[in-house]
């Protein structure tokens, strides 16, 4: 990118003099030049080159200068330590002042008088590249979710970053002006205040005090197993056994089982009182690994919609849990089952169209693929007993003795099937039309509800009671209420209801959230976080 040459004037540095009321970690001292200045013009994006400054946000710096005109922006005490401590507190925010040249600020903030133009200049650049850098992690992300994931569907969140710095500078508010683009979500503000707690302890930090569980064969009740006194161990460390306990039995009995499923229940594992990998894999959770998991769900919010609309159904995918908001109050709950983690429920955002009841079942691609069209070519039974009938691409009818189910042919058939008591869709399903073909269903198997672990669809979302949540969508229409949605029913005939209300549903995902004055941490059903918490960590940090 070509700028224009840099003129001697450019970077005027007017640093003022200190006050006497100095505050923690910048030392900045008195008697500096009033003005300094490059000796030699030259071109800003060489200079840069041949500084060798370890820029973050080049594009977009060499892009403010340019709309500045070159002019510098930090000459004033205040907005340098404004945005020194808006770094500093960085940590709050679940990111890494070690992102932002925090060691180098601090130490040309602390010895400004001694600095060369040269250097000044520099630090001028490093002070707008920190800003710019900061304020784009902290409103999108610091990782972005598309190099992440194979699917993902919330567009990344915009962050005008040159034009929040011209706005905090010309407000003399920095810190403001960045907690501004923060998320406004009291999810992500209960894990902020979570994360406050957690460090101050500074045993956050410090090797564990228990030995982990070794994962292995499971255990049940009554059985005998040398890992059952580290389980009371542990669970008396979270609080979920007060009681002494024999040190020594390696019997699975009776006084650790309820104390087990509470813990199971508290995470969303099965509460089955079975001792397994994942209920192991929890209870092994250090403090240390608790304050990972915040920062990665709090960089989750980050790339989550800023503003989820005034009427919209959010569902959490990891807590197998549907909440209904309408202008900022939750008007209805639903358990759902999602997708299993070999066919995860995909993140993304669209709008309510239309309700169908006595819907029939389109079977989508992966199904057919790995199920369907396997099964059928072992025995056409496998059609006859689950009522699906094939169509070609005109909509017609194609007998399956007419197919040949070995050379690929049936690919390009459809399979549906029709309405009934066997309809895995049940009797409504909840559509916004997107790419991933997911939607909002009922299900006939309602007793898998009562499940604790609830990962067992193929993608779609099943929810409990989906006809009480179809009919509140359509409650603005007089014309379908409660009788007239059940002679729909009894009718058996597919019916298709726009839906007339704007609602949007949001598709997320997160292991950790705040209940009452503690935040819950739930089973990581898809094994993201901890790939997330890599990516997330800082350079060379072994937090």
């Amino acid at each position: 990118m070509k700028i224009r040459l840099l003129q001697i004037a450019v970077f005027l540095l007017i640093f003022s003099s200190c006050k006497n009321d100095q505050k923690p970690g910048i030392e900045e001292k008195n008697e500096l030049p009033e003005i300094t200045r490059l000796t030699n013009p030259d071109n800003l994006q060489q200079n840069l080159d041949q500084s060798g400054l370890p820029l973050e946000a080049r594009d977009s710096l060499l892009a403010f200068y340019h709309q500045n005109n070159f002019q510098p922006v930090w000459n004033e005490r205040e907005l340098r330590e404004d945005l020194y401590r808006a770094i500093e507190n960085s940590q709050f925010q679940g990111l890494f002042r070690e992102d932002y040249h925090f060691e180098l600020l601090q130490e040309n903030l602390s010895k400004l008088d001694e600095l060369s133009e040269t250097e000044l200049a520099q630090l001028e650049i490093l002070l707008t590249d920190t800003f710019l850098s900061y304020a784009q992690d902290l409103g999108s992300g610091k990782l972005d979710p598309y190099d992440l994931y194979e699917i993902w569907g919330i567009p990344r969140n915009q962050i005008p970053s040159i034009q929040l710095l011209k706005k905090a500078v010309s407000n003399q508010n920095i810190s403001e002006t960045l907690q501004e683009i923060a998320p406004q979500n009291p999810v992500y503000e209960g894990l902020q205040k979570e994360l406050a707690e957690i460090l101050k302890d500074s045993t956050t930090f410090s090797e564990e005090s228990l030995p982990k569980i070794s994962t292995g064969k499971l255990i049940h009740p009554k059985e005998s197993d040398d890992r059952i006194p580290l389980v009371y161990e542990r669970l008396q460390e979270l609080g979920y056994f007060p009681d002494s306990f024999d040190s020594i039995t390696t019997i699975y009995d009776s006084n650790l089982q309820e104390p087990l499923k509470k813990f199971q229940d508290d995470h969303g594992l099965e509460n089955d009182g079975i001792l397994g990998n994942s209920t192991i894999r929890e209870l092994n959770m250090s403090r240390k690994d608790r304050y990972h998991q915040i920062l990665v769900n709090m960089e989750r919010w980050r790339w989550f919609p800023k503003d989820l609309g005034e009427n919209f159904i959010l569902i959490n995918i990891a807590n197998y849990h549907l909440d209904v908001v309408e202008d900022g109050d939750t008007l209805r709950s639903h358990k759902t089952m999602v997708g299993t983690l070999a066919r995860k429920t995909p993140v993304f955002s669209d709008r309510v169209r239309y309700v169908v009841f006595n819907p029939t079942w389109t079977i989508p691609p992966t199904i057919k693929k790995h199920d369907v069209i396997p099964g059928a070519a072992k025995s056409l039974d496998y059609l006859y007993s689950r009522n699906l009938k094939v169509y070609n691409s005109s909509g017609n009818a194609v007998d399956p003795t007419t197919i040949n189910w070995k050379n690929g042919e049936a690919n390009h058939y459809v399979f549906r099937q029709n309405p009934g008591p066997g309809n895995p869709l049940g009797r409504v399903k909840i559509i916004y039309p997107n790419q991933y073909m997911i939607y909002l269903h009922d299900t006939p198997s309602q007793s898998l509800f009562q499940k604790n672990s609830r990962a067992r669809s193929s993608g779609c979302v099943r929810v409990e009671d989906a006809l009480a949540l179809a009919e509140f969508l359509l409650n603005d229409q007089k014309q379908y209420d409660h009788e007239k949605i059940e002679e729909i029913l009894e009718s058996g005939k597919t019916t298709e209801v726009p839906v007339t209300r704007n609602f949007k549903v949001h598709h997320l995902y997160w292991t950790a959230y705040p209940v009452g004055n503690t935040v819950r941490f739930i089973n990581d059903v898809y094994n993201y976080d901890q790939d997330l918490w890599e990516r997330l960590k800082p350079r060379n940090s072994e937090k």
